[in-house]
């Protein structure tokens, strides 16, 4: 017996080794594929122009940005959008607005929207992959109810706000006078207690806490680190103030100071990246949601206009990759990326499967950011927002800006106008004549007047005088020549096409579809637009005098609809662009209104051009945005038309629902957190034009008065120069 005893512990004994033996490689083998996916961290900034880093501007210090950019790859041709929750869409879905209706503003906090269900994000493909995947910071997503959480669309953890700004130290949100709540998450729960802890140094604090409880061998780490600085308010801490102390500009030197915090949040996070083990198998992507708000501090110098505009201001973003894994290094990129790329680039990076992914706008460019190879990005759309018209009156003055047929000008009315009042100077017997010779030209007068019904379509042409208005002695029009040309174009189009003629005559009355059906309405096929091309580039020279086109050709997109897309180095713009100015440092800022104002300003009254609706530049020639092209190259302009209108076929509508009631923080225990049920079905419900009810005159005269407004005004503008002071 004691020598089977030991015959079996030397028999187990030696099976330990062998089976330790067999287990090891199992081991190094998911070690080997742990070591191939980097550790990914993503660190997204809110409202940082192109001026406001240290090396576009040495007087922003950011000596770790600098040199993280400088050893690293910095991305000089990059873009976002124009405000903070389309690009925040693109960067987790990477799909254009277009493509998830979110085509419209942003998502308010009382709004029942969020990112589609059924379109699958960045963090749960990599947490496919095997990553863990971790958020902190500002959302601004949608969270009316739990499925529109962070942690419902493949985030581990969540630790940060969810609507669009917050109080940096308070963290309390306002959507509007008497509608602020406290907005600090944790997970689906909310986080209080934080009060008086400065934001930027909160999420970097949890950021790091992250790391520290991670362990970089074990798995891959997924940190999306979205600050919430820079945006408006405008609270940095003293001591970051002091050395912006010479700027004469007190918000940007506040902005200035906020900077510099991000800058230590960075050092901060790499600092631990390099101390825990990450550093070696890591890529960190720096990048802003939108260009920057002269108003508030920001700077986009020199580039043109500012966020929430379609200019190089608003769109062209600051952003540099920073990876021991890129094979060249310590360069400058001039090769196109856009914020969509990020999905397949770092689902790729990741292993995962890129092919489950259907409908994706963006390109991997990783081959182009670490081999230095050529982008296959070629072009961006920028977007299309069908909500978004404008349109010329006829009071105006002048047809828009490259229309073929344009609206009827001002000189036809006050001919009109001297007419009437000639006939009503003379005797009576002979007013009675040529009123009746009059009755018809008056009826014309009367639809000449309406023309500002018809929708505009521009066309990138010279202007050209209007013609005179017909005296009584010619003969109009008859009644069926409009409908005549109405089916010429039905028999060339689609019956889904707005059948819309570039010069509309005075007596057609031709119905427009509703705003809502705008975007599934307003394209044309492809086919004819080619065609239409070939046709106008034989008979028509290039140059600023030509005449505009023949009545029988037809236009491809109706400019009045606001839209930007970039191919190669042109970038085409139609409708309202946003106002297109450029901002010095040196310039004080005017006093701003509230922050929803600023990224929501569709008012036709504030356009910087209201007489144009098409402009065309080439952006590597011109990256300024200062020479217009387009009546110079209307081949160019016509192309990038078509192309504007193949995108539109792909567009779903736009989901832009009114504001829930339910959603009053007062409701919920003073905090925004979400309010509607899982089975309540309201992105069908709600499928239309958001209008916002707005108080009348009258209500408003009764309610402020102006002696009120005066001391508001002074009380505000006493509290801010007492608040500025060092």
């Amino acid at each position: 017996m004691q020598t089977l005893a030991v015959l079996s512990v030397l028999l187990s004994l030696h099976c330990l080794p062998a089976h330790r033996a067999k287990l090891q490689p199992e081991r190094d083998g998911a070690t080997q594929k742990n070591n191939n996916q980097p550790h990914i961290v993503f660190i997204l900034i809110d409202d940082q122009g192109f001026n406001d880093i240290g090396y576009h501007n040495p007087t922003i210090k950011t000596p770790t940005l600098d040199k993280l950019a400088a050893e690293g790859v910095r991305l000089e041709n990059y873009y976002v959008q124009p405000i903070c929750t389309p690009s925040r869409s693109q960067l987790l879905t990477g799909r254009y607005q277009i493509h998830t209706g979110l085509q419209h503003s942003i998502i308010r906090p009382r709004q029942p929207s969020c990112l589609p269900s059924h379109m699958d994000t960045l963090p749960e493909r990599l947490q496919e992959a095997g990553y863990s995947t971790h958020m902190v910071g500002k959302w601004h997503l949608g969270f009316y109810r739990k499925s529109c959480l962070p942690t419902r669309k493949g985030f581990d953890s969540f630790f940060g706000s969810l609507t669009g700004s917050v109080d940096y130290y308070s963290y309390g949100s306002c959507d509007g006078p008497g509608l602020c709540g406290y907005d600090l998450h944790e997970g689906e729960g909310v986080a209080w207690g934080q009060e008086g802890k400065y934001s930027t140094t909160l999420f970097t604090q949890r950021a790091r806490k992250i790391l520290e409880s991670h362990d970089p061998n074990e798995r891959p780490l997924f940190l999306l680190l979205s600050l919430q600085a820079v945006h408006t308010p405008l609270q940095p801490p003293k001591s970051y103030i002091y050395p912006y102390r010479d700027m004469a500009n007190v918000a940007r030197r506040k902005f200035a100071a906020m900077v510099s915090t991000v800058d230590e949040a960075v050092r901060n996070v790499t600092y631990d990246l390099r101390k825990l083990g990450y550093y070696r198998n890591s890529i960190i992507i720096y990048s802003t949601d939108n260009g920057a708000q002269p108003f508030t501090g920001g700077s986009n110098w020199p580039l043109r206009g500012r966020k929430g505009t379609y200019w190089e201001g608003g769109v062209r973003g600051v952003a540099f990759v920073h990876s021991p894994l890129l094979k060249r290094r310590r360069r400058v990129s001039k090769d196109l990326f856009h914020i969509t790329d990020w999905f397949p680039t770092l689902v790729g990076l990741a292993g995962g499967n890129i092919s489950q992914s259907q409908g994706l706008d963006g390109y991997d460019v990783w081959p182009a950011l670490s081999e230095g190879r050529e982008s296959p990005r070629k072009e961006i759309l920028h977007n299309i927002d069908p909500l978004h018209q404008t349109r010329v009156k006829p009071s105006q003055g002048v047809r828009a800006e490259g229309s073929s047929g344009g609206w009827q000008n001002l000189k036809k009315t006050k001919k009109l106008n001297a007419s009437k009042n000639s006939a009503l100077k003379k005797p009576k017997k002979k007013k009675k004549k040529k009123v009746l010779k009059l009755k018809p030209k008056q009826k014309s007068a009367f639809k000449l007047k309406n023309t500002k019904k018809h929708q505009s379509f521009s066309f990138p042409v010279a202007q050209t005088k209007s013609k005179p208005v017909p005296t009584p002695k010619q003969k109009l029009l008859p009644k069926s020549a409009p409908k005549a040309k109405l089916r010429l174009l039905s028999k060339s189009h689609s019956s889904d096409a707005p059948t819309l003629l570039i010069t509309p005559h005075p007596q057609s009355r031709m119905k427009t579809k509703s705003r809502r059906h705008l975007s599934q309405n307003q394209n044309l096929s492809q086919s004819t637009s080619t065609k239409f091309l070939k046709r106008r580039t034989k008979s028509q020279p290039r140059h600023a005098n030509m005449k505009a086109p023949p009545l029988k050709l037809y236009p491809v997109w109706d400019a009045s609809v606001q839209a930007a897309i970039r191919v190669g180095d042109w970038k085409l713009l139609t409708g309202d662009p946003g106002h297109g100015d450029w901002v010095p440092p040196q310039i004080l800022p005017t006093l701003p209104g509230f922050w929803w104002n600023l990224e929501r300003s569709p008012s036709v009254l504030r356009m910087s051009h209201p007489h144009k609706n098409i402009w065309l530049f080439n952006i590597t020639g011109d990256p300024y945005e200062r020479h217009d092209l387009a009546e110079q190259e209307p081949d160019v302009v016509q192309q990038l038309l078509e192309r504007l209108a193949h995108y539109n076929q792909t567009a779903v509508p736009v989901y832009f629902p009114p504001d829930d009631p339910r959603a009053n923080p007062s409701q919920h225990e003073g905090a925004w957190v979400p309010w509607a049920e899982e089975e309540e079905e309201d992105e069908d419900k709600y499928r239309g034009v958001y209008k916002k009810v707005r108080e009348s005159k009258k209500k408003r005269k009764k309610t402020k008065c102006r002696l009120s407004k005066l001391q508001s005004f002074f009380q505000r503008l006493n509290t801010g120069m007492m608040s500025n002071r060092i």
